[in-house]
């Protein structure tokens, strides 16, 4: 909807030169900025030129308020003639937004421009563009000419002072582009030197990694060599002691039986310990295979229960669990007993009394089959900046509790090691003058998610 504030007729150049300045004086009091005055005055100014001479050629003002900006409203009305010359409207179109509208018999030409606020009150701008269009307005040729050179100075006084302005944020621009390119260099000179770095430190790296993988192998090498050079002494020990006690024409003395089954009993040991080292050669060496196959757990819990307990010493009670429901496993039996051999014999070296348990369950989460062995003791237990260090090979903690308990430290990481091969994990909790806590869990390797050629869990 639009509010006209008045109206014109436009039958004379003079008249024409006054719409110049009654468009300026009229875009002033709707405070529009000075380049938007003279764009509004100079497109009514030709646009009435050009209609000069139309019938009934009138001008009228007014406000849009329906609009949000509201919008400044210039129509020019005539009835019948000559349409407006293009090259006119193509000119006007360039400074404001105009619309013909060509009708029969009244025409129009329609200009609008988007106000920069709305106002309110006395001071509103409908107020406003009736003060200014109230005031009469005489103008001559002369005057519309003063008033354009008026506004070409103005505009070009205006233009001066921007290009001055974006002559210094030229400048300002290419000051910080010289600053943005030092930095550039800067930083990429830097970059280099750290990628040199880098590179050394990779180079570096590399070389440690290749001789920390061949002091590896050749430990590995030591391992397996020297295991299997003690394996053909010690089997002779151990069945030169066996021969010795088997009963004969000359049957041996208390004395020299009780020295032969020192001797036996030694021997074994160190059989043991040489079998472990060479299963740890071979498993850091990707060479220990897995037999998996059906294990009956309580054949294997029965067995080292009465092995373990005539080794034991009498204050501590070796307690093992009645296993009546325990679900099947499959899985190497050979590298299980020994997992929890090692377990339940370190478990009992470092007990004076009290007790040493183990106990079976299975493992409460279905996605993968598994039965969890737990070994608990009332020993001396483990520091807690201790405990990560006990899993590595020979690594023993030292203190008094080590006095007549011999040992390699090679028990908890052999441990581990063929647990983590079985697929499974073995984990660790203590406290110092309480006793020590060993979970292993050791999952069914016929059963989906498990790898039987590895034995590794495959999780999702």
């Amino acid at each position: 909807m639009t509010e006209k504030a008045a109206t014109f007729r436009l039958s004379s150049a003079q008249e024409v030169f006054g719409l110049r300045r009654t468009a300026q004086q009229a875009a002033a009091a709707l405070a529009l900025d000075r380049q938007d005055q003279v764009r509004l005055a100079t497109a009514l100014s030709e646009l009435g030129r050009d209609r000069l001479g139309s019938p009934a050629l009138e001008v009228a003002f007014g406000l849009n308020t329906e609009e949000r900006p509201h919008t400044f409203v210039v129509v020019l009305t005539w009835n019948g003639g000559s349409p407006p010359r293009q090259e006119t409207l193509d000119l006007a179109a360039r400074l404001v937004r105009v619309e013909y509208r060509a009708g029969t018999p009244v025409s129009h030409i329609v200009v609008t421009q988007a106000l920069p606020h709305d106002g309110a009150g006395p001071d509103s701008p409908g107020n406003r563009l009736a003060a200014a269009l109230g005031t009469e307005t005489r103008s001559t040729e002369a005057d519309d000419l003063r008033a354009q050179t008026r506004d070409l100075i103005a505009t070009l006084d205006e233009t001066r002072a921007q290009r001055e302005e974006l002559r210094r944020l030229n400048d300002e621009l290419e000051e910080t582009n010289q600053g943005v390119l030092a930095l550039y260099s800067e930083l990429t000179r830097e970059l280099e030197t750290t990628n040199s770095g880098v590179l050394a430190l990779h180079s570096e790296l590399e070389d440690k990694r290749r001789q920390l993988q061949e002091a590896s192998e050749a430990k590995t090498r030591f391992w397996t060599n020297i295991s299997h050079e003690l394996r053909t002494p010690v089997n002779a020990v151990v069945g030169l002691s066996r021969l010795l006690l088997t009963p004969g024409p000359s049957p041996l003395s208390a004395e020299q039986q009780e020295q032969v089954e020192l001797i036996a009993a030694s021997g074994h040991t160190m059989l043991d310990l040489v079998s472990d080292l060479l299963d740890v050669a071979k498993a850091e060496a990707g060479h220990l295979e897995i037999h998996a196959e059906p294990v009956d757990v309580r054949l294997i819990v029965t067995h080292l229960g009465g092995l373990l307990r005539s080794q034991g010493d009498d204050g501590v009670r070796l307690v093992v669990p009645r296993l009546d429901d325990v679900p099947a496993l499959v899985t190497d039996e050979t590298l299980l007993v020994r997992i929890l051999r090692n377990l339940l014999s370190n478990a009992m070296k470092f007990t004076d009394h009290g007790e040493v348990r183990l106990d079976v369950e299975a493992d409460p989460d279905p996605r993968i089959p598994a039965l969890i062995f737990t070994i608990t003791d009332t020993g001396v237990g483990i520091p807690a900046e201790e405990i990560d260090r006990v899993f590595e090979a020979f690594y023993q903690v030292r203190g008094p509790h080590q006095r007549g308990r011999p040992g390699t430290g090679l028990g908890l990481p052999y441990a581990r090691t063929l647990a983590e091969l079985l697929g499974g994990s073995l984990t660790l909790t203590s406290t110092v003058g309480e006793g020590t806590r060993v979970r292993v869990r050791v999952p069914d390797l016929s059963r989906p998610g498990t790898n039987e050629s590895t034995g590794r869990e495959e999780r999702p």
